[in-house]
């Protein structure tokens, strides 16, 4: 927690009621502004915003509107002036097309783009809930969505979570932006479109419940972690896609994966250990991977696509700082019997 983040926890401590009023609304409008921002980093700079805003002026708050209603107006206004000054947050798929050969990949990580995040479905467990609506509200995160929504403008955006994710009225929505609801309807109508031009088909993209899906999980993690290529390309379906942000390239058909995968990331056994999470209401995994020293260091969070009994995608955000979002270790003990055998060199992008 920074200095900053610190000052702004003390502030609103001082106000207990509100603190204890506002707190049943901090996960919500984390997925919110996440899914405005698709950082959850910078999701989180807004809410302790919203948050503190909504603590200076709550002496002034007449209760014209719910309290809920009241922090989205703030978050929302919020959101929309973060994004005058950031450019969208893309996935490397979104950069341009696959790449033709991994022999020819020649290109480092590229840390000058403000790559998508990935959102822990922890988070909206954080409070009791109905679980109906904790699985309707991981639906709304997921990746395809999420990277979906970079590509509006921040106007038709915001109007669009809230009517068509969060289930908003119309005159609720018009009202939040100051609008009319004419204006608000063509908003809408705008935003619909746009995503639909951007927007790939819908998958069954809900974290994986059944026994067969979740055997598949574990044979890709074995699989990964004993460099089996074969087995995990078995598992892949035959128009699987393959990012690794930041990474600027990736990879579309099994093949083309497969060599990847054999030439690059997966060159000898015991290189990594795959930790089971979730993420963006997918399947997911935590990366550890061996260094040099024979550390096992957070490396990745990977972010599956299981659909019709195969993998349809995976996005490897490596990045291990992402791990403690998680709520997992920057480290795992030297013992991990993934990462017992013999290893090469260490440094692979996968």
């Amino acid at each position: 927690m920074t200095a900053i983040d610190q000052a702004r926890e003390v502030a609103l401590a001082g106000n207990s009621d509100f603190v204890a009023m506002a707190d049943p609304y901090r996960a919500e409008l984390l997925a919110y502004c996440y899914r405005m921002l698709g950082s959850v980093d910078e999701a989180e700079d807004q809410v302790q915003e919203t948050l503190l805003r909504a603590w200076r002026s709550y002496a002034d708050f007449e209760g014209r509107s719910s309290l809920r209603t009241w922090l989205y107006r703030i978050a929302t206004n919020s959101c929309l002036r973060a994004l005058e000054t950031r450019r969208r947050r893309p996935l490397p798929s979104g950069l341009g097309g696959p790449a033709d050969n991994s022999d020819e990949v020649r290109h480092g990580a590229r840390a000058d783009i403000p790559w998508l995040q990935p959102f822990p479905d922890a988070i909206l467990a954080s409070k009791p809930a109905d679980p109906a609506s904790i699985v309707t509200a991981r639906a709304s995160t997921r990746l395809a969505l999420i990277a979906a929504l970079q590509y509006l403008p921040a106007r038709q955006r915001a109007v669009l979570i809230l009517r068509d994710v969060l289930g908003w009225h119309a005159v609720e929505v018009a009202d939040l932006l100051g609008v009319s609801t004419a204006a608000a309807n063509s908003v809408l109508q705008r935003a619909r479109a746009h995503l639909a031009q951007v927007s790939p088909a819908e998958e069954d993209l809900l974290e994986p419940s059944d026994p067969a899906d979740r055997a598949l999980l574990d044979r890709y993690a074995a699989a990964f972690e004993s460099a089996d290529v074969a087995a995990l390309t078995e598992m892949l379906r035959e128009d699987a896609t393959f990012e690794m942000p930041p990474m600027p390239y990736w990879f579309a058909g099994r093949e083309r994966i497969g060599r990847f995968l054999a030439s690059v990331v997966l060159t000898a056994p015991g290189l990594f250990a795959l930790v089971p999470t979730a993420a963006n209401g997918q399947a997911a995994f935590a990366a550890y991977m061996r260094a040099a020293d024979g550390s096992i260091r957070a490396h990745a969070i990977q972010v599956l696509t299981v659909s019709s009994g195969r993998i349809a995608g995976v996005v490897s955000f490596n990045d291990g700082q992402l791990l403690g979002r998680f709520g997992l270790p920057d480290t795992l003990p030297a013992s991990t019997s993934a990462l017992s055998q013999p290893a090469g060199p260490s440094g692979h992008p996968g």
